[in-house]
């Protein structure tokens, strides 16, 4: 079983029960990190934001049912207070629990169903190879994204290079990339940023961002495919060929770096994804 399905087969047997990222991650056997990226890549949604919207659907059925107690509901959906479950009910619904209850019926909901097994196209991995890199100095522009929402990076890139790009001193690469940052709480935004590798900071442009990075090992796949498909090649990586090698991926940011062939406005001509590895070379 996969490891994105080990984790859902946990969340749903618990799902009444106490749940932590960090929990879930020591029962399927890797970190935090590892899973929040595995999960996010493979389902579109963040681990404890999956449990909680399971928690809220499966409230809404209780309730549609005939539930004649709302703070029972609430207790069962990890929620302490009558008015922390309404609250946070309403914010995801747009309707109340006594609305709800009343109406008996969910239909017209955004509810989220238990996903039981995923088994969706992986990408055919080519072998990584295995770089170690210093200390990193970059000067980019971030914006904050969600798992399977990645609309707006075209858009994004778009304006860097147009407003921000020429106007950055003391590049060390002149090929621009891609930088992936995140928490490891499986809940909170992604960040993408978009920037140039420098040797040095100077003064920049109101908006940008200074980011360094320390000395780290990477794995480094290619991705041959369109631009758009990027996001099988992460679920190929994080979900099959780090369990399967045992690679120990460290918390820090990834890159998507560009081949000299790309072509920016077709989408096509390939990028190397840099992985940090906590262990430099899996056994």
């Amino acid at each position: 079983m996969s490891l994105v399905n080990r984790a859902l087969f946990m969340i749903e047997r618990n799902l009444h029960r106490d749940l932590s990222l960090g929990g879930i991650a020591e029962a399927c056997g890797v970190s935090r990190f590892h899973l929040a990226h595995a999960f996010g890549e493979a389902t579109g949604v963040a681990v404890m934001e999956y449990v909680r919207r399971r928690r809220l659907t499966e409230s809404a059925y209780a309730l549609a049912s005939g539930a004649t107690g709302i703070m029972e509901v609430a207790l069962d959906s990890g929620y302490d207070s009558h008015e922390g479950f309404t609250r946070a009910f309403k914010a995801y619904f747009g309707r109340t629990p006594e609305e709800i209850r009343r109406a008996e019926s969910v239909v017209d909901l955004a509810r989220l169903d238990a996903i039981r097994f995923i088994e969706a196209p992986r990408a055919k991995l080519a072998a990584p190879t295995f770089e170690r890199a210093g200390e990193l100095k970059f000067v980019g522009l971030g914006e904050p994204f969600d798992f399977g929402e990645t609309a707006h990076i075209p858009k994004q890139w778009g304006r860097f290079m147009a407003e921000f790009y020429p106007k950055i001193g003391h590049k060390s690469q002149q090929i621009p990339l891609g930088i992936v940052t995140s928490s490891s709480d499986g809940a909170t935004e992604l960040r993408y940023t978009c920037a140039v590798e420098v040797s040095r900071f100077t003064d920049i442009e109101e908006g940008l961002v200074r980011l360094t990075v320390g000395p780290a090992s990477y794995a480094v796949f290619s991705h041959d495919g369109h631009i758009s498909e990027l996001p099988q090649t992460y679920a190929a990586i994080w979900n099959d060929w780090l369990p399967a090698n045992g690679g120990k991926p460290a918390e820090g940011p990834s890159f998507e770096r560009p081949n000299p062939t790309f072509d920016t406005r077709t989408g096509e001509g390939g990028v190397r994804l840099w992985i940090p590895l906590a262990n430099h070379e899996p056994v």
